[in-house]
């Protein structure tokens, strides 16, 4: 079967987009997910998402890691499939949506597009590490030179050891460097390390707000291996936050059709 697919990329994590208005795409089919997402024998990305009809909404997102599996939230992504909704002629400069973790609002700008994220109820501080949902579960950890840090090895270790291995989580090392915050992820799914994690970017903001190393009291620019991203937040009490928003650049990349 022939297949046509859009390439997007915000901030260097990249995901396949594929119109499934129509429902031809078997949402159930992970060996093709895995196999589209294959970077030597497929198209290659770090995930794949599916635009479908919704009613009440412009449209309803359904996102996949690259390992083919169905999975939770995924900031970036959300934000590119916005602008591919957009592409389509399916919305102006405001989108309204729903994915696994509920409803998202959304602002588009030119290139750059907001994407609001699930608000934050409650945060763990566990020794060196704090966990927190943004609309997927993520480990949060200060460390020195993140520059140079091992993210493979030591995410690997954290995602899979015994607290975390069943269901897993995303794995942040994070460093203050000047007015902003240097963030690098492992993500489960893809197990390994992605350019940049937009549910992963928001958590990491919210520990520097709760730990006094945020850009401000209310905002937080970060750094990623794939560019800049900034998140807008207000902090309600010692653990909660809401109207919690993600903004950065999201880029369409190509058209093209595959025949598997």
């Amino acid at each position: 079967m022939t297949y046509t697919f859009y390439k997007y990329q915000g901030t260097g994590n990249d995901f396949i987009i594929i119109d499934n208005r129509d429902m031809s795409f078997n949402r159930n089919d992970n060996t093709l997910v895995a196999k589209l997402c294959d970077r030597r024998f497929g198209i290659g990305a770090d995930g794949l998402m599916l635009l479908q009809n919704k009613p009440g909404y412009d449209f309803e997102m359904v996102y996949y890691n690259s390992d083919g599996n169905e999975s939770s939230m995924c900031g970036n992504g959300g934000r590119c499939i916005v602008a591919f909704a957009h592409k389509l002629g399916l919305l102006n400069e405001k989108a309204r949506f729903t994915a696994i973790d509920g409803d998202h609002e959304a602002i588009l700008e030119v290139s750059q597009v907001s994407l609001k994220m699930a608000d934050v109820n409650e945060i763990e501080k566990n020794g060196d590490f704090y966990f927190l949902s943004t609309g997927s579960p993520h480990y949060v950890k200060f460390v020195k030179d993140v520059e140079h840090y091992n993210v493979f090895e030591e995410g690997k270790k954290v995602r899979y050891n015994e607290r975390f291995k069943e269901k897993g989580t995303n794995v942040n090392f994070i460093e203050k460097q000047n007015n902003l915050l240097f963030v690098r992820t492992y993500e489960r799914g893809v197990e390994g390390e992605t350019y940049s994690c937009g549910t992963g970017v928001t958590a990491a903001a919210l520990i520097a707000a709760l730990t006094g190393t945020a850009t401000s009291a209310e905002n937080c620019v970060i750094k990623t291996l794939g560019g800049n991203l900034n998140v807008r937040f207000i902090r309600k009490s010692e653990n909660s936050f809401d109207n919690i928003w993600l903004e950065g650049p999201a880029t369409f990349v190509f058209k093209g059709e595959i025949t598997l």
